[in-house]
């Protein structure tokens, strides 16, 4: 049985961002920098607004949902604006596991927008329906042409959508473990997030909140990725101390499962 999940249209336009922040009347006016990217723009009385990030996180029939929710998820927490478009002819998308997703928009219909950041969820098929949009391949191409344009991508995407158009030599990546043999390189293949200048892989459904949190991070600063941590109940940093246990408590090493 399938479960159908919607994607939560959002209202963070930058019109809309400046009336609930500064109020109808205030003297701002918030702007995207050329190229349509969020920014610090002045206007009016030189009162500074920041406008908010635009993020595109595409999906496709097979993307794995885990990641692809959590991604999107995680970033509207932040505050970002975030369009998850569809690469199929259908708005609703089935994912790896059954559960159906609706796009916010097609793919096809925002291709020729700028966002600051697109993140791409793994899955199969879904990563291979990624790497086949020709429209998709266009954007990311543009997308890593551009200094501080953030691109991300995780679980079988790092290995089959961008290892194959060169776009990760020279630059430490990871992937799920079944396709680190398609990255150029593995000596970063074991860390659960990677960074290498405006390029972010990590490695499937598990990993998918530290993910999106260093997206956050990348985006906004630490102290925004830190605040929209603390109310989501991470695992606390161990820092080498035993955390004491409390009755009838159940923890990953129990089954082996953090091995």
């Amino acid at each position: 049985m399938t479960t159908a999940v919607t994607a939560a249209t959002t209202t963070a336009r930058s019109g809309a961002f400046s009336r609930r922040r500064f109020g109808a009347d205030a003297r701002v006016r918030v702007r995207r920098r050329e190229g349509g990217r969020g920014g610090i723009q002045r206007r009016g009385w030189g009162v500074v607004a920041m406008a908010t990030k635009r993020c595109l996180v595409p999906m496709a029939n097979g993307s794995e949902e885990m990641e692809l929710v959590i991604v999107a998820d995680v970033l509207r927490r932040a505050g970002a604006e975030v369009t998850i478009a569809s690469v199929e002819e259908t708005l609703q998308c089935e994912c790896s596991r059954g559960v159906k997703i609706c796009a916010d928009a097609f793919l096809r219909d925002v291709a020729t927008e700028s966002f600051d950041l697109i993140a791409l969820p793994g899955g199969m098929p879904g990563a291979t329906r990624l790497a086949e949009c020709q429209t998709l391949m266009g954007m990311l191409e543009t997308q890593i042409g551009i200094d501080g344009a953030v691109t991300a991508a995780m679980c079988a995407s790092p290995g089959v959508v961008l290892a194959p158009r060169g776009w990760l030599d020279d630059v430490a990546s990871t992937a799920h473990p079944a396709f680190v043999k398609d990255l150029p390189s593995d000596a970063s293949a074991n860390a659960r997030v990677v960074i290498d200048g405006d390029m972010i892989t990590s490695r499937g459904p598990g990993t998918a909140i530290e993910f999106a949190l260093a997206l956050v991070e990348k985006l906004f600063g630490p102290e925004k990725a830190k605040e929209v941590a603390a109310p989501m109940v991470l695992p606390a940093p161990r820092d080498g101390n035993e955390i004491v246990r409390v009755p009838n408590e159940w923890r990953l090493e129990d089954a082996g499962l953090n091995k």
